[in-house]
């Protein structure tokens, strides 16, 4: 059975809250309630296992095929060339 709980937050704090939560999908609850879930693992000592469950939504095979989604989504482009060669002025 759930029961309410009341949280005062200053202004701030809630549009930001709200913003979070429409950018991701999530009802200003869901967020709230995930986040303490966050804070009640903080004292796991794994923190691999810490992230766990907290992105919903990947693809089911994501640890068989690691490489390959990152490959999708990852565009490298050459580094610029920190210092270019000088012309030595005559």
């Amino acid at each position: 059975m759930t029961k309410p709980l009341q949280v005062y937050m200053d202004e701030q704090e809630l549009e930001s809250l709200d913003a979070w939560a429409r950018e991701h999908g999530w009802t200003k609850s869901r967020a709230v309630r995930m986040a303490i879930r966050v804070l009640m693992r903080s004292g796991e000592r794994d923190p691999l296992m810490r992230a766990a469950g907290m992105i919903e939504g990947l693809p089911p095979d994501l640890s068989e095929r690691v490489d390959e989604y990152l490959g999708e989504t990852f565009i490298a482009e050459k580094a610029a060339p920190k210092y270019g060669k000088r012309r030595r002025s005559l």
